[in-house]
C-alpha cells in the first residue's frame, strides 16, 4: 500500500485515510491511484462491509497543491484528459462501490475533496470545516463533480454551489443536502462510528450492493424503464441467500445471518 494513503480494519469496517496532511491531502494522480486500488481490495474481501473515507491532519482533502497546479498548467490536452479521466473513475468508483462509502470530513473539503466527499454515501463533517467548490474563481471548471452534484441536490442547489464558487460551513451544507449531517469536532469519531456500526451489523451485504446499484442506475431513466427495472430487481433480490435466510430469520423470531455473533446488537 502507498504511504499516501493508511489503512487501517476493524472488524467489518475499513478506513482509509488520505496522507498528505502537507499538501492538506491534495488529491493528486499518485493519491488517487492509491485510493482506486485500496477500493478495489475492499471490495474483493468478505470480511469487510463498509469503508471510511477520512484524511490525516486537519483537513480532508483541500484543494490542489502547488505541484498539481503547475503540471496542470504545463501538461498538453492528452495528459489532462487522461488525468481528468483518473479522477472521474475515482468517483465513479466511489459512488458505485458495493459496499456503503462513509466520509469523516474531518477538516476543509474543497474542490476535488469536496467532490469526493459528496459522491459517498454518507457524508459527517466536524462543524467549522469549509466545504465547496471555488473552481470558477480560478477560471476552472467543475465539471466531474457536477455530474455528481446535480443528481444529488438537484439544478437549483448544483447552480448555487457551482456558479458562485463560494465555500459554506459544515452546518449550511448539511441543510443543503451537501452532507449528510455536521457534528461537533469531539463527536464525529462516535457519529461515523455508530453509522458503520449499524450497516455492517444490521443490513444485508448483499442487498445493499443491490440497492446502491438501482440508487445510481434510476435517476437516468424513464418512468417506465425505471419501474420494469425495478420489477426485475425486486424480483430477483427475492430469491438472494441473504433474502432467503432474512425472511428465514424474521418467521422463526431469530437475527438474521449478518446480525449474530462479535459485538453486534439486534432489534431496535
Amino acid at each position: 500500500m502507498s504511504d499516501l494513503l493508511e489503512t487501517v480494519i476493524d472488524g467489518r469496517v475499513c478506513t482509509l485515510r488520505l496522507n498528505r496532511p502537507d499538501t492538506r491531502n491534495a488529491l493528486n494522480a499518485e493519491l488517487v491511484s492509491a485510493l482506486r486500488s485500496a477500493l478495489d481490495e475492499a471490495e474483493a474481501r468478505d470480511d469487510l462491509r463498509v469503508v471510511v473515507l477520512t484524511g490525516a491532519g486537519s483537513a480532508f482533502s483541500a484543494g490542489a497543491d502547488l505541484s498539481s497546479l503547475r503540471a496542470l498548467r504545463e501538461a498538453g490536452p492528452v495528459e489532462n484528459q487522461r488525468d481528468s479521466r483518473h479522477l472521474a473513475g475515482l468517483f465513479r468508483q466511489v459512488y458505485q462501490h458495493s459496499m456503503p462509502v462513509i466520509a469523516k470530513v474531518n477538516g476543509a473539503a474543497i474542490g476535488g475533496g469536496c467532490g469526493l466527499a459528496a459522491v459517498c454515501d454518507m457524508s459527517y463533517v466536524a462543524e467549522g470545516a469549509p466545504l465547496g467548490f471555488p473552481e470558477v474563481r480560478l477560471g476552472f471548471v467543475p465539471a466531474i463533480v457536477m455530474v455528481f452534484l446535480r443528481r444529488k441536490l438537484g439544478e437549483t442547489q448544483a447552480r448555487d454551489l457551482l456558479l458562485r464558487g463560494r465555500l459554506v460551513d459544515a452546518s449550511t451544507a448539511a441543510e443543503r443536502g451537501l452532507v449528510t449531517q455536521a457534528c461537533a469536532p469531539e463527536a464525529l469519531s462516535d457519529a461515523v462510528a455508530e453509522a458503520a456500526h449499524e450497516l455492517a451489523h444490521k443490513t444485508s451485504g448483499s442487498a445493499l450492493a443491490l440497492t446502491k446499484q438501482m440508487l445510481a442506475r434510476v435517476p437516468g431513466m424513464g418512468l417506465d424503464e425505471a419501474l420494469d427495472y425495478a420489477v426485475q430487481m425486486n424480483a430477483f433480490a427475492r430469491g438472494t441467500d441473504d433474502c432467503q435466510a432474512g425472511i428465514d430469520a424474521f418467521l422463526h423470531d431469530e437475527a438474521p445471518p449478518w446480525a449474530r455473533g462479535g459485538d453486534s446488537e439486534t432489534g431496535d
